[in-house]
């Protein structure tokens, strides 16, 4: 009896620590179209070395993210946190704004 009361305590805590820790990719990327109402294009670039040769290349990979309010501008620098399908394609969600774009 002691021992299967002790194996459900552990789950339990294992089951708690599971939902403290975040499983869900965070990118940060610059907003490239905000046109859509309550979406915005945010473009990621990646750099990895090219797995023959070694030379570093640039990949780029556009996500549509939620913008609940529109308040993330052309050209800003922001974190996108992955969630569940908001629509068709979007799988995305802005979290935060890193760096305002520069005013001309």
């Amino acid at each position: 009896m002691g021992n299967q009361e002790s194996n459900s305590a552990k789950s339990d805590q294992v089951a708690a620590s599971s939902r403290t820790q975040s499983r869900k990719r965070k990118l940060i990327g610059v907003v490239t179209s905000d046109k859509m109402n309550k979406t915005r294009v945010v473009t990621v670039e990646r750099r990895m070395a090219h797995a023959k040769y070694g030379k570093y290349m640039t990949k780029r990979a556009k996500y549509k993210a939620h913008d609940e309010n529109n308040e993330y501008r052309l050209g800003d620098r922001v974190l996108i946190v992955e969630s569940r399908p908001l629509s068709r394609q979007k799988r995305w969600r802005v979290e935060r704004l890193l760096d305002r774009a520069q005013e001309m």
